[in-house]
C-alpha cells in the first residue's frame, strides 16, 4: 500500500470519519482553506491509487473511501518499522515507551493488555 501524502491523508480521514461526500462537502470538512483544484486533484490521485471510488448521481460525483483506516494504519507501522526500527516491532514499542516516559501504572497496564488473550 502507498503512502498518503499529508494532503491524501486528509481527505481519506475525512472520508473516513464522515462517509460517502461530494467534493463541497469534502471542502468543508478540510482542516485549513483548500481551493478546488487542488481538492480535485488529491481525488483524482486517491482514485487512481485505489484507496477510494468515485460514484456519479446526476450531475454530482460522490467520493468513498475503499482502503480502510484500520489497513492503512497497519501498512505505515509496517513502513516505519521496517524504516527506522530494523524490521523489529518490539524496537518500535520500546522506542514508543522510552519517548512517551510512561508511568508505572501505564507501564503495568501494557502489560495487563499484553498478558490478557482477549483483547485484539
Amino acid at each position: 500500500m502507498s503512502r498518503f501524502t499529508p494532503g491524501e491523508l486528509a481527505v481519506m480521514q475525512i472520508l473516513w470519519e464522515q462517509g460517502e461526500l461530494k467534493p463541497s462537502e469534502l471542502q468543508e470538512h478540510f482542516p485549513e482553506p483548500i481551493k478546488n483544484p487542488a481538492l480535485r486533484s488529491y481525488l483524482a490521485i486517491l482514485v487512481e491509487k485505489g484507496h477510494i471510488s468515485r460514484r456519479k448521481v446526476g450531475k454530482a460525483y460522490y467520493y468513498k473511501a475503499i482502503t480502510r483506516r484500520k489497513a492503512a494504519f497497519r501498512s505505515t507501522i509496517r513502513q516505519i518499522v521496517d524504516a527506522y526500527c530494523e524490521g523489529s516491532a518490539r524496537k518500535l514499542i520500546l522506542d514508543l515507551i522510552r519517548a512517551e516516559k510512561l508511568s508505572q501504572d501505564e507501564l503495568l497496564e501494557l502489560k495487563r493488555l499484553a498478558d490478557d488473550p482477549q483483547q485484539k
